[in-house]
């Protein structure tokens, strides 16, 4: 097994190699069978302090599941609907900013019951005259209550590949009274269903069975339950419209609007788990945190009686991530940077897990400074061909054999996160996936060198080109502080990252690293810049934040536009370079003239829509001029390359070079 985090993830790689067919697929309605009530676990729900009982479940004598419904909550009157009631800009508008969801499994029988407490609030422009929640089409909605207030809905079944059975459950309230804009609402609502693996999605657009099951791998069980939330299996409620795989990258942006909206949002699991008897659970991570894990395994009297395992994480900032289960039978193998939960095919293999970690460490501590903020957790995968995934602090993947050089680089991206993520005060996305495909592609070049390093950006830059406006206002462009999709906060961010440190030098990048943290009230750009004056940084680097991180104003279009070599004395040459930018982004790239005894090299301020012209004085004759080395990412290309036919070819440009000189405060 090969993996890299520096794709845009493993849906669009299938995608992009040509596995999945790149068709637009359409999102009628279909008309799904009147949702039945499906108790899932022999448990009572338990109401959180000072609420009323709307409903409970209890066994009879028969060993039956017998719902009780409470005082004043009248059976929602529930009607399956031929056609959406709500339209997408209505979906849009609910902005969800706070999760509360108790969490009841039996994973077992694979099923779950939740009771899910969503705050939300109108965040379009008009009244909303409809709240719609989806759901997984495996699971069944069964109550929904508006302000306090029981409500009937109508449910309907959205083309939706956000989930893994390519459906959702559209739970619809037409509201009496509308949600003025920036109102909020409180719905309070019980579903439940089972969760077992399907390949359903990937399979329906021709990908192979053996193929499509090791990527959408979600499930309850036993021995692994793994819900990794929206655009895998859609466990909890949310709003959104509905996506499908084939249609650009829009589902891609689905996923990282939901992720935004939920960033500052604040949610809260409490999982309780129902287990066969002496087949209890070992780890718990919820939302990509370990979170303790309480086990009451007690046969008594009846060997069939199960056990009992719960835990809990409240976080009032979750960041750039989806709501997310995780709960496994594993063995720990722990060192001082990671812990990792392997099976028993692996607990030799998973060693050189922790023997890689403990390589990297001094590359990582140079950069990042000598103590991580967290800890990473690493569960094995119940197959070795299983696809791998990410969230916070957590790598769950299949912790087998691989090569050293595989494990270097996949540990120094995943251990990036441990040493930068902060559990309740998170980084945007670009300061911290993008932090980590940086470091990757920096240890890249530690072991292999420079070229190889800008080989890794390269492959990825034609489809950040791909996806760039043409021009402020030609397309959607996303600013690296609140982009959502991974082309940006990935691809972009590392080539941000890369510029920085070519431009301020390790040691002041390294220390705005090191001691960056959010500020309120304050812009990611605005911390960074007061982070890198500290560390002794003088030259203005506004416009740098301005143009690549606060806006996005595409990318540059460099092109070497003339070159006159004129010679000097005692042997040198002044050779004049004009560099045009027809880009509207600015950028500051390096200009190299090569002699037959060596080379020498400028860094050049390009402005926007403009050209500099640069003089560089060598000694003997030039041979070529090189614009750029890879490390500014541009339309086209990002190597321009000139050859010198002889040194008295032209006369040197007239007037200055001013426009070489970044703008000064």
């Amino acid at each position: 097994m090969n993996f890299s985090f520096s794709r845009v993830g493993t849906l669009a790689a299938l995608l992009a190699a040509g596995t999945l067919p790149t068709f637009a697929q359409s999102t009628p309605a279909q008309t799904p069978t009147a949702p039945q009530a499906k108790p899932a676990v022999k448990k009572q729900t338990t109401p959180h302090s000072g609420d009323k009982v709307i409903f409970s479940r209890s066994t009879d004598a028969n060993g039956e599941v017998v719902t009780h419904v409470g005082p004043g909550a009248a059976v929602p009157k529930i009607e399956a609907a031929a056609k959406p009631e709500a339209t997408d800009a209505e979906r849009l508008a609910l902005a969800v900013t706070g999760l509360d969801l108790d969490v009841h499994m039996d994973v077992a029988a694979h099923t779950l019951e939740v009771r899910a407490r969503v705050q939300a609030k109108n965040a379009g422009a008009t009244p909303l005259k409809h709240v719609a929640l989806q759901l997984s089409s495996s699971l069944k909605w069964e109550q929904m209550r508006v302000n306090g207030k029981n409500m009937n809905f109508s449910v309907a079944t959205l083309n939706s590949d956000a989930d893994h059975t390519g459906q959702l459950h559209e739970a619809a309230v037409t509201l009496a009274t509308p949600i003025a804009p920036g109102a909020s609402v409180e719905l309070d609502t019980f579903y439940s269903g089972a969760i077992e693996a399907t390949a359903q999605r990937l399979m329906s657009l021709g990908t192979p069975e053996t193929v499509a099951i090791h990527n959408d791998w979600d499930e309850i069980s036993p021995d692994f339950t793994g819900l990794r939330g929206f655009g895998n299996v859609v466990w909890y409620p949310v709003a959104s419209i509905p996506v499908v795989l084939g249609d650009g990258a829009r589902l891609f942006s689905e996923i990282g609007r939901q992720k935004l909206m939920l960033s500052h949002a604040h949610v809260r699991v409490l999982l309780t788990a129902q287990f066969p008897h002496d087949e209890a659970p070992t780890v718990a991570v919820l939302c990509g945190h370990a979170v303790d894990l309480k086990v009451e395994d007690k046969q008594g009297t009846n060997p069939g009686f199960p056990g009992v395992a719960t835990a809990e994480l409240d976080v009032p900032v979750p960041g750039f991530e989806a709501p997310s289960i995780f709960l496994a039978r594993r063995k720990a193998h722990s060192d001082k940077l990671a812990t990792a939960w392997a099976t028993a095919d692996n607990d030799i293999n998973v060693e050189k897990w922790l023997d890689a970690a403990s390589d990297v460490r001094p590359f990582l501590e140079l950069w990042l400074g000598v103590h991580p903020r967290g800890t990473l957790t690493l569960i094995d995968l119940p197959d070795p061909k299983d696809a791998p995934f990410e969230t916070g602090t957590l790598l769950v993947a299949p912790l087998g054999d691989q090569t050293t050089e595989q494990l270097d680089r996949i540990l120094v991206h995943a251990l990036t996160h441990s040493f930068t993520q902060m559990q309740n005060d998170p980084a945007p996305a670009w300061l911290n996936e993008g932090l980590a495909t940086f470091m990757e592609t920096l240890w890249v070049e530690h072991r292999k060198g420079r070229d190889a390093a800008l080989g890794v950006l390269e492959a990825d830059r034609p489809a950040l080109a791909l996806v760039e406006p043409s021009s402020p206002g030609a397309g959607n462009g996303q600013p690296l502080d609140k982009a959502i999709d991974p082309i940006y906060y990935r691809t972009k961010a590392a080539y941000v990252y890369w510029m920085l440190r070519d431009m301020v030098g390790d040691d002041a990048l390294s220390a705005m690293l090191r001691d960056y943290q959010p500020q309120a009230g304050e812009s990611s750009s605005a911390t960074l810049i007061k982070l890198l004056r500290g560390a002794g940084v003088t030259r203005d680097i506004s416009w740098f934040f301005d143009d690549w991180v606060d806006h996005d104003k595409g990318l540059p279009d460099l092109s070497i536009a003339e070159v006159f070599p004129h010679p000097a004395q005692s042997g040198s040459v002044l050779v004049a370079v004009n560099v045009n930018n027809t880009g509207y982004a600015a950028c500051e790239v390096p200009v190299t003239v090569h002699t037959a005894k060596g080379l020498q090299a400028e860094r050049v301020f390009i402005p926007a829509r403009s050209h500099a012209v640069r003089r560089i004085l060598v000694l003997g004759q030039p041979t070529e001029v090189q614009v750029n080395d890879g490390t500014v990412p541009e339309i086209e290309a990002s190597v321009h390359k000139t050859t010198i036919g002889g040194a008295n070819a032209a006369p040197p440009l007239p007037g200055g070079s001013s426009s070489s000189t970044p703008p000064q405060n």
